[in-house]
């Protein structure tokens, strides 16, 4: 269970989804880093080409809205969203599984990229201006993160920049207000995407069965097969009945496929 206290930086487990998640976030940071000592025009390419920008992802990048979330520039700015993703992502996997925080995660990423491009795209329709600018971070993910936490665990209270307690559903409400105020300055386009990300995580906490995306599919998938196989099992007892009858025999079976023993003396012959 994670760790809801009064100390500020009790942070929860690091394991699992959390653990993973901000691994590959701190490989790439280390990865691109390198790269610019070593290769700094290259670099700069690199980022460019994984960052979320809507010109470049209409123009064929169909990568970008999975890619931009690992790309870190600023040293400050990821300790700070790694350390947030691993409190919210960690408090998550307390109460549920790895695959559900994961799909929770991946959802809210994506859901931001697709609010980014949609500001971007209505701005040449309604008329007006959206300066585009290249998406990355963790911000999004983290979003819908904490809006799942403020819709299941609205009544649970944190310490809001480690000094503030607050319950999570106010919490997420602050944030909210904060990005809807960032909609009438020149980055619009980056608040509309955070807030795209925070809906996306209230979709998938309210729509997602807490087990997660995978096991449900592979429910699914167990699901349809045993269907057929019963399907088999029918269409065999039909055939096996109509033979039955052609040798001047009647057996029956019920709609499972099971025989329907209705002489006790001709089950002991069977057996």
């Amino acid at each position: 269970m994670p760790r809801i206290g009064s100390s500020p930086f009790a942070f929860p487990d690091f394991k699992g989804a959390t653990r993973r998640l901000i691994l590959i976030n701190l490989a790439t940071y280390f990865a691109l880093l390198v790269a610019g000592f070593a290769f700094s025009s290259v670099a700069a390419q690199v980022v460019g080409l994984l960052a979320f920008d809507p010109l470049v992802f209409l123009h064929g990048a169909l990568w970008q809205p999975l890619t931009y979330s690992f790309v870190h520039p600023g040293l400050l700015g990821t300790l700070l969203e790694l350390l947030s993703l691993w409190f919210v992502a960690g408090f998550l996997e307390g109460f549920h599984n790895a695959g559900w925080v994961t799909g929770l995660y991946a959802v809210s990423v994506l859901g931001t990229a697709a609010a980014g491009l949609a500001i971007y795209a209505a701005s040449g329709t309604l008329g007006y201006s959206v300066i585009p600018i290249p998406l990355y971070g963790c911000f999004g993910g983290i979003f819908g993160l904490l809006a799942a936490i403020g819709l299941l665990y609205g009544d649970l209270q944190f310490l809001m920049f480690f000094v503030i307690g607050i319950k999570a559903r106010y919490m997420v409400i602050v944030y909210g207000l904060i990005a809807i105020a960032m909609l009438f300055s020149q980055q619009r386009m980056y608040a509309f995407a955070q807030l795209g990300g925070a809906l996306a995580g209230l979709l998938y906490a309210r729509a997602a069965p807490r087990r997660g995306m995978s096991f449900t599919l592979s429910e699914g998938w167990y699901g349809m097969r045993n269907r057929y196989y019963r399907w088999k099992r029918r269409r065999a007892a039909r055939k096996f009945e109509v033979y039955m009858r052609s040798q001047g025999r009647t057996v029956k079976f019920d709609g499972q496929g099971r025989l329907i023993d209705e002489d006790p003396e001709d089950k002991k012959r069977w057996n």
